[in-house]
């Protein structure tokens, strides 16, 4: 099957085709287009990636791959380049966050179910072995009270403030604690450090560490009623690996484990935690 990318600032676009055409990691799948924000851009995607055509336009996508894969910088880009690939029936990876609003991913999933065209969304956190261990251990703990997460996060990215890094955080916790949300938070600190909160309806509560003065290593501790686990989320060998097998296995079948809960349950949080950030107080999660 042949895959196009929009999008080439993001450096996850060379790292997806790197896996799947010059380490040939995943069988009968080759990236052969891509579009980029600026020339520059594209070529040196193209180059790191070996994909062998640069297009003008996302459209130009259509007509000429089977499938594509959308993954701009600021997550408000990414529906409205993908709306005329969804039109075409081309199936779709939106790389994280799925959108900027909760409403208009909404929509976008109700039109891609009327059309039939299987669309997929998550960050690779979820999908590094180190997480995966993590969520299965988490079955000894019985109740699950409380997650606490950290990892890089500046909450006034030119990409989107929280959205940029914050969904690698929110994506983890609501994938451990589920999608029963309650209230979202941010407590600003006087630097650029803060802490968000996520309140759930069963009791349950999440604090998120948004580190922005430094890199941070994501890490994440689990307190439940028969004791707690603390990991770091480590990357894998090859960090892009299991997520781009995910969506590659949905383009060639048709089906994914992901949801219209697990796609847009983090957009929603992440909408009510810039709303918290503008409001300076608490805000309910619409999901």
């Amino acid at each position: 099957m042949k895959i196009g990318i929009v999008g080439a600032e993001n450096s996850h676009t060379a790292a997806i085709a790197k896996v799947i055409n010059v380490e040939k990691k995943i069988e009968d799948f080759s990236v052969t287009h891509v579009w980029g924000e600026t020339n520059a851009f594209a070529r040196k995607a193209a180059e790191d990636g070996q994909i062998p055509n640069i297009v003008a336009e996302p459209a130009d996508l259509i007509g000429q791959v089977d499938a594509a894969v959308v993954d701009h910088r600021h997550g408000k880009e990414h529906l409205p380049a993908a709306q005329p690939l969804l039109e075409a029936g081309l199936p779709l990876f939106i790389d994280k966050p799925f959108s900027y609003r909760t409403a208009e991913g909404r929509a976008f999933l109700r039109r891609a179910a009327e059309l039939g065209v299987p669309v997929c969304s998550f960050s690779v956190l979820p999908h590094q072995e180190a997480f995966k261990r993590l969520k299965r251990e988490m079955g000894e703990l019985g109740a699950i009270y409380s997650v606490v997460s950290t990892g890089a996060c500046d909450i006034r990215s030119e990409y989107g403030g929280i959205f940029f890094y914050g969904i690698h955080q929110v994506d983890m916790v609501l994938r451990l604690l589920g999608y029963d949300l309650s209230y979202a938070q941010v407590i600003r600190g006087s630097g650029k450090n803060h802490v968000a909160t996520i309140t759930y309806k069963n009791g349950a509560v999440a604090t998120m560490n948004l580190i922005g003065a430094g890199p941070a290593r994501f890490h994440l501790s689990v307190i439940g009623e028969e004791g707690r686990l603390d990991q770091e989320i480590a990357f894998d060998e090859s960090p892009y690996l299991a997520g781009a097998v995910e969506f590659c296995q949905m383009f060639r079948t048709g089906k994914t484990e992901e949801t219209e809960q697990s796609m847009l349950g983090p957009v929603a949080v992440l909408e009510a935690l810039e709303k918290s950030i503008e409001r300076k107080g608490r805000v309910r999660i619409s999901l």
